[in-house]
């Protein structure tokens, strides 16, 4: 069968090809990718029966335009980007028809910070060490395989998938209130105890806010100044969602596209879908933290995967 395409009009601030990550690469330098919200990706693809791992569109912001090249069944999952079907309104968390010459066009997110665009059998790319994620900084994946972000005149490559699904309509609990003041799980790491109390108070008993200078790299908090009793450490592998403390006491949550070590003390790590849940959150907005034990966080995880399995 044919490959379809959709064209790229209007490519946004940053639009990248994202599948489930990079993974087993990290001893050479390469970091993960993937999408920084694990939760409005993976129920983009699950709207359209697709396979965990399934290649999709991640929109910062908004501000994306493209037409159909041949009919296909698109999902958007993630904040009011105040989409349009050929001027019509469109809204998200639901499957759709864009027919063969018809224009999907995006406007600006009124809350959360990224969107995801899936295709019934995924988007089309030559993946790169294993993987289509497009890493930025690394010149890895993403649609041309060198890391580059979508511009206007590229083409999404798709294979057309006829296979005719039920439709579906996302359960109650999986919609988020991108709006809500987040409360987000952090499993405490092993420089925990170096931190003194009245850090440790502050770090759960104060709210946090997110700092302009953030990226898919990672997220500052600004707030109380934390303080650790250790100067200095032997740089160590820096795992998703790893909190660190550097000298001004600024929290620092690291991404799918951080570095892979790292030597500033660590307060502990966020679970993959806090990191979802603070990867919509926009600069200014007020977080909260709160301890959670291992076998907890694991749990969630694998109930939030069974739901695609």
């Amino acid at each position: 069968m044919s490959s379809g395409y959709l064209t790229i009009s209007r490519p946004g601030p940053l639009s990248t090809l994202q599948d489930a990550g990079r993974y087993g690469v990290r001893r050479l330098g390469v970091t993960q990718g993937g999408p920084a919200d694990l939760h409005a990706w993976a129920w983009a693809n699950w709207l359209l029966g697709n396979p965990w791992g399934s290649t999709a569109l991640e929109i910062t912001l908004g501000g994306l335009e493209l037409k159909a090249g041949r009919d296909c069944r698109l999902a958007l999952a993630g904040p009011d980007m105040q989409a349009t079907l050929d001027g019509r309104p469109l809204a998200p968390w639901q499957a759709f028809t864009l027919k063969a010459g018809q224009v999907l066009s995006l406007g600006m997110c009124r809350q959360g910070m990224r969107a995801y665009l899936a295709v019934a059998g995924g988007f089309v790319a030559e993946p790169v060490l294993g993987s289509r994620a497009c890493v930025v900084r690394d010149g890895l994946g993403g649609h041309q395989g060198d890391g580059s972000t979508l511009a206007a005149g590229d083409r999404l490559a798709f294979v057309p998938n006829e296979t005719a699904i039920p439709a579906r309509r996302l359960p109650d609990d999986a919609l988020p209130d991108y709006e809500e003041t987040p409360r987000l799980a952090l499993i405490p790491g092993a420089q925990f105890r170096f931190f003194d109390d009245a850090s440790l108070l502050n770090a759960f008993g104060r709210p946090w806010r997110v700092d302009n200078r953030s990226d898919r790299m990672g997220i500052r908090l600004q707030g109380p100044a934390l303080h650790c009793s250790i100067a200095s450490m032997i740089s160590e592998g820096i795992n998703l969602g790893a909190v660190q403390v550097p000298p001004d006491g600024q929290p620092i949550v690291l991404l799918n596209d951080r570095q892979t070590i790292g030597g500033y003390p660590r307060l502990g790590t966020l679970t993959p879908l806090a990191c979802s849940r603070l990867a919509q959150c926009r600069p200014g907005q007020q977080i909260w933290l709160y301890s959670t034990a291992t076998d907890a966080a694991q749990r969630e995880y694998r109930q939030f995967r069974a739901r695609f399995e």
